[in-house]
């Protein structure tokens, strides 16, 4: 092995971790709001009206990709939270950290705006679906991972903790995304499948896949920010934290 070698882990640092993350979030931050405008104006002004749902069915270009990022950032939060029980790993408990807030955003986004979808769709605000049911779990494992994690003072003991809340709370993400399959729901099934042809229009799916890449956009810059904040909480008298803080100001004079 030469010196030329990729160093796999000279980002696992929150030290050289914290100046690439800042520039990722700069650029996801921007990637977020051109494709969050592209999307809403494909799905609000471009995509056609529903023939059965009228305009009520466009709800699902912000309902669907929230309820996608709300179980996929679960995964990663989990992933990162078994990664630093397995390897002791500061940064990955940091991420998992970092994930949770973001992840309960979109699972609130996802049943606020189902329950705005359900009334004109099914005449109610809210039944206990089976996939409406096991999302709002989904919440409260958020909410959960986030108080047990703020509760307990030593941050190694609270980062344990979290983790194995974390994974174990895992299981509920594929009872989610197969409940329509396992159960006899109101919940309609998959209108996006990687192993199906799309059920809707072109213009619509691409509606669909632009706002997902927005929220994805989206979530790289605030977790990575986020990230960011709970390293410098963490190493507030480490040497990198230091010099990290004393050059904020001086970025923020030159840009301004």
């Amino acid at each position: 092995m030469t010196t030329q070698s990729i160093r796999w882990f000279w980002f696992s640092s929150p030290a050289t971790f914290y100046p690439l993350a800042g520039t990722v979030a700069w650029i996801a931050g921007v990637l977020a709001a051109a494709l969050t405008v592209a999307g809403l104006y494909v799905g609000f002004v471009v995509a056609p009206t529903d023939a059965t749902q009228g305009e009520a069915y466009r709800i699902i270009y912000i309902h669907v990709p929230a309820a996608w990022m709300s179980m996929f950032l679960y995964v990663v939060m989990a992933f990162w939270s078994a990664v630093g029980l397995a390897m002791n790993a500061r940064l990955s408990f940091i991420l998992a950290r970092a994930i949770a807030p973001t992840g309960a955003l979109f699972t609130f986004i996802a049943l606020w705006t189902g329950s705005l979808w359900g009334k004109p769709t099914w005449g109610t605000w809210w039944v206990w679906d089976a996939r409406l049911t096991s999302e709002l779990i989904l919440l409260f494992l958020y909410a959960g991972y986030i108080a047990l994690v703020s509760a307990i003072d030593d941050t190694r003991r609270a980062d344990r903790a979290g983790a194995l809340l974390a994974i174990v709370g895992s299981v509920n993400v594929p009872i989610i995304y197969f409940s329509v399959i396992w159960w006899n729901t109101l919940h309609q099934g998959a209108s996006v499948s990687v192993t199906a042809a799309p059920k809707m229009a072109s213009v619509m799916l691409l509606a669909m896949l632009l706002m997902t890449l927005a929220f994805w956009a989206y979530a790289f810059a605030v977790i990575f920010v986020r990230t960011r904040a709970i390293a410098l909480e963490r190493d507030n008298h480490a040497a990198w934290a230091t010099d990290a803080v004393a050059r904020a100001p001086v970025r923020q004079g030159a840009s301004s």
